[in-house]
This record gives C-alpha cells, structure tokens and sequence, in this order.
C-alpha cells in the first residue's frame, strides 16, 4: 500500500526500507546492443534481427558520415555544447532549458580553458561516465582573456514537441535564408534559436515523421544553421534514449560535447526512466554534468511558503546521485508563475527574481557553468 501524504514521515521511512524497494538484481545479461550505421556488421549482427531498419542499414556506405567534418567546422566557433536530457517526459525539461539559457544569456563572464570538474568519478579531461576518459583537444578549448556579455543558442532538437519557440515568446517568427545558410531566431542581443516551429505552415500542424527524416533535420540545424560565435550551445532533446539522442551525439562527435544536465522530479517512476538516461551517456560516452531535480515543492506566490507535492519516496534526485556517484546540481521548486513566464514568452528570473526558484535557478546555472568551464563575474 502507498504511503499517505501526512506530514508524520516515520511510516513513509519504514517503507522505504522494505527490501521490496531494494533495486532488483539482474537474472539475465543485458541485451547486445546496436553496432551503430558505420560499423561493418551493420545489418549483418544478432542485434539487428528484427529491427525495421536492418535493410537499410546493411546496404548503407559504411564509415563515418562525409558531413561530420562539415558540421565540426560550422561549430568551431562555439566554446561549450551541452545536452539537457530526461528518460522521462513530463518533467520540465523544456521548460529547464530555456531558463538554462536565459541564465546564461547577457551575463557578464568568460570561458576558461580548463572545465572545472566535481571529484565524484571526473577528471579534468571529459569523462564518458564510467571512469575512462579523453582529453580535449586543444583546438577545441578556447580561453577568453576578458569579460564579455556570453550569449548563447538553444537549438530545439524536439523534432515532434517543439515548444522552445512559445517559451521564448518568437513562435511567430520564421527562419531566414541567406547564401551562408540558415540564420537563427535571435531573441534577443545575446540569445538566438533553431526549432522546426518556424518551418511550419501553420504552428498547430503534427510533425509526423520517421526516425530517418528527424535525424536528417536535426544534422541540418547543425550544418546549415549560421549559429556564429557563441559561448554556449545549450541542446533540449525530447524524452527517451533513441533516435534524437544518437544523432546529437554522432554529429557532435569530433566537435566535442562538454556534457549532459540530466532533468527529473523526486518520484521513483521518474527516477526509473533518469537511471536510463544514465546508463545511456555512459554507454554512448557522454559526460554527465549533474542532475536537476525539477518541481521539488510547490511555492505560493502570495507567502512564498514550499510545500512538498511530489515526496520522494526513494529518496529523490539526491539519494540517486549519491548512488550512482554523480554531482547534485540543486532542486528547483514549482512556482506556477514559471508555467505562465513560459506563456507569455517572459524571462522569468527577471521577472519574479524573490522567487525561491530564482534563486535556485541561479544556483544551478551556477553549478552548470562551474561544470563546463565558464566563470560569471555579476549577478544577471
């Protein structure tokens, strides 16, 4: 039977405790896993019995993709690229990377030449999750000697859900097309966008494509997109460990992914698809920043009192990162003001700054930029 809400915590504990709540051990070897389009067992491997794309992916060129070089060199001029991923759809993902990138938009700092890194399993160098690790490449680490305004691209890699334009209020705006390829929506001075929103007719319509037709779009916002010279790629993909994912991170391959801020709320059904996401950047060798955890309490607008909505029954974000040896970036609570910035398009930091998720925002913003190397000198 599920624990009741009152506030008592004592019987919630003892629940928790049940070795029924204990992680399962596993009977069974995991699956053999895809050998990936460039492998030369592509289509030919046990794993690929069953899969609707096996033909294709057997009669493919194999080797890596003649775009790569394309794209690595579009994006030379981007100091930092980082990932916001869930497993689990629902918790705020978009919403989290769109105050991510207002956090960092306009703030007066500099991009150091080495990422600082927390002592849970990181090196100075990038670490793919499972100890092992490669060094940055020189070419790709770029040190400001000054202060300046950071700006920042938030590219919209939710193919089927796109919702980043909406939230920062350009969902009427439309993609220009000049000889040296597609330019951004810039929101403002220091923030610019890419979301297939502005490829629409009309902004209602289904995007009802195929895996195929969603990572050729997505290699086309990062070859063709004229993202110019940012301190700050922030990528929102949508829920789930498949196509979107693995494109993001092929086609970022030689230019480097600084890393991943994992999103989830405190709940275990939320937790169960995080540990997912995790075990797929460590496998995929993706570097994990931290975990937010979204929606930690609700605040009241008018007394500013934090209530716990979501209890976590598990021990919520924290408990997972101390499990799995990762950094805890901060919980954000719920302020149902942040669902109506969103709306309207409104910063909402700017907005409502005496806001206790303003302040946590900031605390995780700053967490972040610790993370990938950047040091902000003012408040914003």
């Amino acid at each position: 039977m599920a624990p009741t809400l009152e506030a008592d915590p004592e019987p919630v504990q003892d629940i928790i405790d049940l070795p029924t709540k204990q992680a399962p051990a596993l009977v069974a070897p995991e699956p053999e896993h895809c050998p990936g389009p460039e492998s030369q067992e592509a289509g030919k491997g046990d794993a690929c019995a069953g899969c609707p794309n096996q033909q294709i992916c057997a009669s493919a060129p194999k080797g890596p993709d003649p775009d790569i070089p394309v794209i690595t060199e579009r994006l030379r001029d981007i100091k930092r690229k980082i990932l916001v991923l869930s497993g689990k759809g629902g918790v705020g993902k978009s919403t989290f990377s769109t105050l991510l990138a207002w956090g960092f938009a306009g703030r007066q700092g500099r991009v150091t030449a080495k990422p600082h890194t927390h002592n849970h399993s990181q090196s100075p160098a990038h670490s793919n999750g499972n100890g092992h690790s490669h060094a940055l490449k020189d070419e790709q680490v770029t040190e400001d000697e000054e202060d300046h305004e950071l700006t920042v691209g938030l590219m919209d890699a939710d193919i089927t859900g796109p919702s980043i334009p909406k939230m920062l209020g350009v969902d009427n705006e439309t993609i220009h097309v000049s000889s040296s390829g597609w330019s951004p929506v810039w929101v403002s001075d220091s923030l610019c966008t890419m979301s297939i929103q502005f490829m629409l007719p009309n902004r209602d319509d289904a995007v009802i494509w195929r895996g195929a037709k969603k990572n050729g779009l997505i290699k086309r916002f990062l070859m063709d997109v004229e993202w110019g010279d940012l301190d700050l790629m922030v990528v929102d993909t949508p829920p789930g460990t498949s196509d979107e994912h693995l494109s993001v991170n092929s086609y970022l391959r030689e230019g480097g992914v600084d890393g991943a801020v994992l999103v989830t709320t405190p709940q275990e059904v939320s937790l169960l698809d995080v540990r997912k996401e995790i075990d797929f950047c460590r496998k995929a060798g993706i570097r994990i920043l931290g975990v937010v955890e979204n929606m930690a309490g609700f605040v009241c607008p008018n007394c500013r009192h934090q209530s716990q909505i979501f209890k976590p029954t598990t021990g919520g974000a924290r408990k997972l990162c101390e499990d799995e040896d990762l950094l805890f970036l901060g919980s954000v609570p719920l302020d149902p003001r942040i669902g109506m910035a969103c709306d309207y398009g409104e910063q909402f930091a700017t907005a409502y700054p005496e806001s206790p998720a303003s302040r946590a925002i900031e605390s995780v913003v700053a967490g972040v930029a610790k993370a990938i190397g950047i040091e902000t000198v003012t408040e914003q």
